[in-house]
């Protein structure tokens, strides 16, 4: 990675993403850091970001099972035909 990513608010915002997922190295997590203390706006993405996926992992999200979701498709085939 170049050093000149410090000032790249696109990569910046892209490592800031794999930072979220711990898939971004020390080094990028540092010139992150460095980023965003200059940044405003990426500070911002960096915080909303982090709100978001401590949200998503907070929330208890229930899926239909397969077979819910296979009954679900055929009632609404069968409403369509009608």
């Amino acid at each position: 990675m170049k050093l000149n990513m410090i000032f790249n608010c696109e990569e910046a915002a892209h490592v800031c993403d794999r930072a979220q997922y711990n898939e971004a190295s020390l080094w990028e997590k540092t010139l992150l850091t460095i980023h965003t203390f200059f940044c405003k706006l990426c500070r911002k993405h960096t915080t909303r970001n982090a709100r978001l996926t401590k949200a998503i992992k907070k929330s208890e999200v229930q899926t239909l099972s397969a077979e819910q979701k296979h009954l679900l498709k055929k009632r609404l085939r069968q409403e369509m035909m009608q």
